[in-house]
């Protein structure tokens, strides 16, 4: 913890407002206290600011992450106990705490730091890459949506899938929930129709590490996925599709690579793709990445490269579409041209897919 303390300050006020002097009386309130500032690290934190004024006053902070305690008195003198939250993203943020007397504000500004990043989970980044963008889903109850957004209906989504996309909740029932650095994607069976989550990042980035930290749900009938589509789309599959990870329910812990262009897809059973046995992707989490370059396309898990789409240099967008940006989607899918091609087992609802983490990095180059 780190909390800057000063001598009492015999001041006013710190701010006011534009009428405060005008006000009868006012100039005669008196509001000193004992700090100018608090600096906070992460962590949560209480300290106390020693007041004395001359006439009733109250305070109060507009931070749902900062509290304040009395938040009023009559008493020449008092401390207030003001507590900061911890808080649980990387970025720094700041807050105020206002004291007010009649027509006076004293205003205490509040700094407190991100938490240090963590790279326990990040062994595989390439040297020469340095982060970007990340969502730890360390606050809240919902994925952040300024971070993200909802794709929502039940047409299918060109693939016959059974579920129907919501944005975040439907009934009462929430399907897209964070807790504990965990968001979970549900699909679940309410009032006879199947419901699920499909999540897009509200950024694209052309080229860069991709990483996601996640365990696959099970049952026949799923079908979760971690891909990236161009952020200026007008045609499937012309302008390109990145599935850094794909997995059916009824090929347990098999996971996939694959990519789709105009010359590869599998509509013209052209797709490039490939896979591996994962015993405990359903079990346990598993780091899932992508290398995206100007020269290539490659899949890893746990650092083990699972596939590699090389550009051919010929300029075709055909064959390449993959030089523009490109932004993040996460979901779960029920049944489907593929996740539902041997039937689906609605005992396996409600199916949970997990994303512990998602990462970008990128180079200087």
């Amino acid at each position: 913890m780190n909390l800057c303390l000063f001598l009492p300050l015999a001041l006013t006020f710190f701010g006011c407002d534009s009428n405060d002097d005008t006000t009868k009386g006012s100039q005669d309130i008196q509001l000193n206290f004992s700090l100018s500032e608090i600096n906070a690290d992460q962590e949560e934190m209480t300290t106390g600011i020693h007041v004395s004024a001359n006439r009733e006053w109250s305070v109060y902070s507009n931070e749902e992450w900062i509290s304040c305690t009395p938040n009023s008195s009559i008493h020449p003198e008092e401390t207030v106990q003001v507590t900061v939250g911890e808080n649980n993203s990387f970025d720094a943020r700041k807050g105020s705490v206002v004291f007010r007397s009649g027509k006076k504000r004293g205003i205490i500004p509040v700094v407190q730091n991100g938490k240090p990043f963590n790279n326990e989970h990040s062994a595989y980044v390439p040297e020469g890459y340095s982060m970007v963008w990340n969502d730890e889903f360390e606050s809240g109850t919902r994925p952040n949506t300024q971070t993200w957004s909802y794709e929502t209906g039940d047409n299918g989504w060109g693939n016959n899938e059974l579920q129907h996309y919501i944005d975040g909740s439907v009934n009462g029932e929430d399907l897209a929930t964070v807790s504990d650095g965990i968001f979970k994607i549900i699909a679940k069976k309410i009032d006879g129709t199947v419901y699920s989550i499909r999540i897009n990042s509200k950024e694209s980035w052309k080229y860069g590490y991709f990483e996601a930290r996640l365990k696959l749900p099970s049952g026949k009938g799923t079908w979760p996925a971690f891909w990236m589509m161009p952020k200026n789309f007008t045609s499937w599959p012309e302008d390109g599709e990145i599935d850094i990870m794909e997995e059916v329910g009824y090929r347990p812990n098999w996971v996939s690579s694959a990519i789709h262009t105009k010359s590869y897809n599998h509509s013209i059973n052209t797709e490039k793709t490939n896979e591996m046995l994962l015993e405990t992707a359903q079990s346990e989490f598993h780091v899932y990445a992508l290398r995206w370059t100007k020269d290539y396309i490659k899949t890893y898990v746990d650092g083990k490269n699972i596939f590699t789409f090389n550009n051919d240099g010929n300029g075709e967008k055909d064959t390449w579409p993959f030089d523009q940006p490109f932004y993040l989607k996460l979901n779960l899918a029920w049944g489907g041209n593929w996740g539902g091609a041997q039937g689906v087992d609605e005992s396996a609802l409600p199916a949970v897919y997990e994303i512990d983490y998602v990462r970008v990095y990128q180079t200087n180059e």
